[in-house]
């Protein structure tokens, strides 16, 4: 498993995660700048997820949305900040409607996605910060810490293939 850490800090408004995978930073990188792969990873496995839009680049912007067992369909988005291809990008990530609209009563978290070449391997830190610890408690009862967790799992096996 890549996951190797995931911490939360109500006080700080953080999840941390942090992962190893057996793939250079290129490979990793491309998961998510091609929308197909990063379809294959986005989202717990019971929860595929449909890119819709895929702008990563600043400015851009990303739209989502993944579909639950049951048929039902959870829309989200991205807003990317900042690109440093293939060491990080920044964005923010909310929840939206059937239109890709925000949903102002649901939090929104700033992201940094950075990844690090050692020895061939991929060193990847994942941190979300939300506005409110209330916010951080929130998604954390929606399971969203567990939830990404499973996500960055699947990349291991997208890269070994």
């Amino acid at each position: 498993m890549p996951v190797t850490n995931v911490s939360h800090d109500i006080d700080a408004r953080t999840i941390t995660i942090a992962a190893e995978f057996a793939a250079p930073v290129d490979r990793i990188w491309q998961v998510y700048a091609d929308p197909r792969q990063l379809e294959k990873v986005w989202g717990p496995p019971t929860f595929p997820a449909t890119v819709v839009e895929h702008s990563l680049k600043p400015g851009g912007r990303v739209t989502y949305y993944m579909t639950g067992p049951e048929g039902e369909k959870y829309a989200g988005y991205w807003e990317v900040d900042t690109v440093d291809e293939p060491n990080e990008f920044t964005f923010r990530d909310g929840f939206a409607d059937e239109d890709f609209k925000p949903v102002e009563s649901l939090p929104v978290s700033t992201n940094t996605y950075s990844f690090r070449e050692e020895g061939g391997r991929t060193i990847a830190t994942y941190v979300s910060i939300y506005e409110t610890a209330e916010g951080l408690q929130k998604v954390l009862e929606m399971g969203v810490e567990e939830g990404a967790s499973e996500s960055i799992n699947q990349i291991d096996g997208l890269v070994a293939r």
